[in-house]
C-alpha cells in the first residue's frame, strides 16, 4: 500500500533511508574520507547495497553537497576546504540564529538548568582528570545542546536543512577541531553564555552569545 501524502511505498522510502543512513555511518566512521574518490562499485561493497539502491541514493547525496559525481574519474567524498568551512558555518550561523531566538521565547527555564547542569558537571570533571571518555561525553553535550535548540522550532524545513548540514559539521570536526582539554572549556564557556541569555529573555544577547560562539568554532576550524 502507499502513503497517502506521498504516493510512495513504505517499504521503498525505507530502504532509501537506510542507504543514506549507511552512507553517512562510513563518513563517520572513516571508512569513507573527505576528498576520497570511489567507485560505484567499491560503494556498493563498502555499504552493502545493490547497483540500484546506490544509483537511486546518489543524486540526493549530490544535491546534499556530499559527494560528487565526476565523469570518467569516479565519485568523489565532498572535500574538507575553506569554502566548505566558511559555508557551513555561515548556514550554521542563520540556522542557529533562528534557535536560539525560539528559545528565548519558548524554552523553559527547567530544560536550560538542565542543560547547565550537564555542561558544568563535565567541566568539573575535566579539571580533576581529563581523559578521552570525558571528551566523548563533552561532544554528546555539545552536540545535544545544538540539536535540542533545533528542534525546539518545531520547524520540519529548518530541522531538515540542519540534519543535512549537521554532517558536514560533523566531518569537519572529525577533520579539524575536537574537543580536548583546551577546546572544551571555551566551547563550553560559549553554551553557558548562550543558556545564560535565553534564561534573561533577551533576544539581542541570546543572538549574539550564539553567533560569537559559531564564529570562535569556525576560528579555531580555520585555524586547524
Amino acid at each position: 500500500m502507499s502513503d497517502s501524502t506521498t504516493g510512495q511505498d513504505p517499504e521503498v522510502r525505507s530502504v532509501k533511508q537506510v542507504a543514506y543512513e549507511r552512507f553517512r555511518e562510513a563518513l563517520f566512521d572513516g571508512r569513507l574520507r573527505p576528498g576520497q574518490f570511489v567507485s560505484q562499485r567499491e560503494l556498493v561493497a563498502l555499504l552493502g547495497l545493490s547497483i540500484g539502491a546506490l544509483r537511486e541514493l546518489l543524486p540526493r547525496l549530490q544535491f546534499e553537497g556530499l559527494l560528487n559525481v565526476m565523469p570518467q574519474r569516479g565519485i568523489q567524498i565532498t572535500q574538507i576546504d575553506l569554502p566548505m568551512i566558511r559555508h557551513a558555518f555561515q548556514l550554521r550561523m542563520a540556522l542557529e540564529r533562528e534557535a536560539v531566538l525560539n528559545a528565548v521565547r519558548r524554552m523553559p527555564d527547567s530544560v536550560l538548568d538542565e542543560q547547565r547542569a550537564l555542561h558544568l558537571s563535565i567541566l568539573e570533571e575535566v579539571k580533576r582528570r581529563p581523559a578521552s571518555e570525558l571528551f566523548e561525553a563533552g561532544q554528546k553535550i555539545d552536540d545535544g545542546f545544538h540539536a535540542l535548540l533545533i528542534k525546539a522550532t518545531q520547524n520540519d524545513l529548518l530541522i531538515q536543512v540542519y540534519a543535512v548540514n549537521a554532517i558536514r559539521m560533523r566531518l569537519i570536526k572529525l577533520d579539524k577541531i575536537s574537543l580536548s582539554e583546551w577546546v572544551l572549556p571555551s566551547a563550553f564557556a560559549d553554551h553557558l553564555a548562550v543558556i545564560e541569555a535565553i534564561q534573561s529573555r533577551n533576544p539581542h544577547a541570546a543572538a549574539d552569545a550564539m553567533d560569537r560562539h559559531i564564529m570562535n568554532a569556525r576560528e579555531r576550524a580555520i585555524e586547524f
